[in-house]
């Protein structure tokens, strides 16, 4: 019989195939109408700065998409990966995609993975990915990490969002969206937001409030579009 630690070993190492094996299905399949905004990126990538983008948990699909659409004009994308054992398979992915992933957990280690994402920004020029409402939740509800690391670095916010024709959306906190293969995308990429070096908790509450009202906003938007699609 095979023991338990084997079953778990071999779990781990078929997982992070068979995602990329359904990403490159649902990217390959699905049709892209429109990418909202997508000049707000121009000034950025130009200038080789890195930013921050920031999109909820459950757009990971189509955001991931976009952070690799823009790896391949030379901006280098990083993604804050869990450092427990069941984050070596984000780790696996995002290494074959050849994208920087920062291991660290915004919940049990967040002043370590502040400190590892000021490094990652500051001294090796990568623009992390941010998941304003993960790891936990609740959903769409945007927590100040990525406020705090832009006042560190200095660098811009860039709020991602995204809509789907049709799609799977699973009964997790985040509830997870899923593109269903041949369906249409509309991706929506706000304007950059420069945050002031210094707030006060009550400006601190609002620029998470004005984010994450724009990144509800650039949904609807992409919404919006697919209707005339």
């Amino acid at each position: 019989m095979i023991s338990r630690k084997k079953k778990k070993n071999f779990t781990r190492n078929i997982t992070p195939y068979l995602v990329r094996l359904l990403l490159n299905i649902i990217w390959r399949t699905c049709k892209v109408v429109e990418i909202q905004g997508e000049y707000n990126l121009e000034p950025l990538i130009k200038s080789q700065r890195p930013f921050i983008p920031v999109y909820w948990h459950q757009h990971h699909v189509y955001g991931a998409y976009l952070m690799l659409k823009l790896k391949k004009r030379g901006v280098n994308i990083g993604f804050l990966i869990s450092s427990s054992s069941d984050g070596d398979m984000s780790a696996k992915i995002a290494d074959k995609w050849g994208s920087v992933d920062i291991r660290g957990s915004s919940t049990r280690t967040g002043a370590k993975a502040l400190r590892d994402l000021y490094l990652a920004i500051s001294k090796d020029k990568i623009s992390p990915v941010n998941t304003s409402d993960g790891p936990t939740g609740p959903l769409h509800v945007f927590k100040p990490g990525a406020i705090m690391l832009a006042q560190l670095t200095k660098s811009e916010l860039v709020p991602v969002s995204y809509a789907a024709s049709r799609y799977w959306q699973l009964k997790s906190w985040d509830k997870f969206i899923i593109p269903k293969p041949f369906s249409k995308i509309v991706i929506s990429v706000g304007k950059p937001v420069k945050i002031e070096k210094t707030l006060s908790e009550k400006e601190l509450e609002n620029t998470c409030k004005l984010l994450q009202s724009m990144l509800l906003k650039l949904e609807f938007s992409a919404r919006k579009r697919l209707e005339l699609c």
